[in-house]
């Protein structure tokens, strides 16, 4: 007789499915409880998710741990500003200043990704190199006050960083509309959708299995025939590429851009958010670091040490008790919790039964 799955076997794996699109659905609701203003906070929050994703794609699938999310986040969003600055603020070149900054985030994790991958750099030293390359960038930045650190219309500033950037719009029949807000929130959360399916997609079929395979053992997929360093640039070129995409949008969000988002203390943030929520899994990695950056932000009203005080207390948490994230951590546990007592006892005997009834 044909043996159908018990409803109640089924129930559990569906309502696993529908609880994933609970937190966009809450997403896409929040603009209309809440002002404009906190809109616009809520955008902020959610636009460091891409940098977060891009790392725990590098770190929890191939397990390249990265230091350098915040010198792309700089990098793009000193070139939507040199971009935008410099060819006007019409909704046609705002757009282009962000496919830019993108671009330069692609050019450069290229290059410096070769430099890594292909002259066989590997482990903490990838961490050391990325660092550095993030602190370069900063202190260089941070010296170009004078008035001949200028590109085109484009002076950025030293220390003080740039400002002024035009915002993004679009063509409007009554005129170019304006995203801030509540439209700019809508922007971010519709692009996190879009790379958050993207990403499962992509790390859930062949790409993501072999970096999987690579970050287990290289040497094995190695002589399996897999280009390894191959597929570590390529995962190393998408994730600082989206932490390019958090600075652009972080730049349009502020109109401005300065050298402390590539400081120490900010490249320390990604791996913080990335280790807490849990680096293998991209949903909770999303969930986690809106949170966490929230938490942040309102604990920066009574001093930035609360922030960086918690954060670290946090991270040591999980380290010690949850070194696969909070959120897998939680989960894990919730799913003990559901089970029935003695379910696993039925379910054994019934196996026992069957396989008695076959003898």
């Amino acid at each position: 007789m044909k043996q159908t799955k018990e409803p109640s076997r089924l129930f559990p794996a569906r309502a696993t499915r529908a609880v994933q699109y609970v937190p966009w659905l809450v997403g896409l609701a929040l603009p209309l409880v809440v002002d404009a203003t906190t809109s616009g906070n809520l955008a902020y929050c959610l636009l460091w998710a891409f940098g977060a994703v891009g790392l725990a794609a590098m770190w929890g699938y191939g397990g390249i741990l990265s230091f350098g999310q915040t010198a792309f986040f700089g990098l793009a969003g000193y070139s939507y500003g040199i971009f935008t600055l410099n060819y006007g603020d019409a909704w046609f070149d705002s757009w282009l200043g962000l496919v830019a900054g993108l671009a330069v985030s692609v050019v450069v994790a290229a290059l410096i990704g070769y430099m890594i991958f292909y002259g066989r750099i590997k482990g903490v030293f990838i961490g050391i190199v990325t660092l550095s390359v993030t602190l370069v960038l900063e202190t260089f930045m941070s010296q170009t006050a004078g008035p001949q650190w200028a590109i085109g219309e484009a002076r950025l500033n030293g220390y003080n960083g740039m400002g002024g950037m035009p915002p993004l719009t679009i063509p409007w029949p009554g005129g170019p509309l304006t995203l801030e807000n509540a439209s700019f929130y809508y922007l971010v959360l519709i692009l996190l959708i879009v790379v958050y399916a993207a990403m499962r997609r992509l790390l859930d079929g062949t790409f993501g299995l072999t970096l999987i395979a690579i970050r287990e053992n290289p040497q094995r997929a190695e002589m399996l025939g897999v280009d390894i360093r191959r597929h570590q640039l390529l995962v190393f070129v998408l994730g600082c590429t989206l932490g390019g995409l958090s600075g652009a949008l972080y730049t349009v969000w502020g109109s401005y851009i300065t050298p402390s988002t590539m400081g120490l203390t900010s490249a320390a943030m990604p791996v913080i958010w990335v280790a807490t929520s849990g680096r293998k899994s991209i949903g909770g990695t999303v969930l986690g670091t809106a949170l966490l950056v929230w938490l942040s932000q309102n604990l920066a009203v009574y001093g930035s040490q609360y922030a960086l005080i918690l954060l670290g207390a946090i991270l040591l948490i999980v380290v010690l008790a949850a070194p696969e994230g909070l959120l897998p951590f939680v989960t894990r546990h919730l799913r003990r919790l559901r089970r029935r007592p003695g379910q696993d006892a039925r379910l054994g005997g019934a196996c026992l039964k069957r396989e008695e009834g076959k003898s």
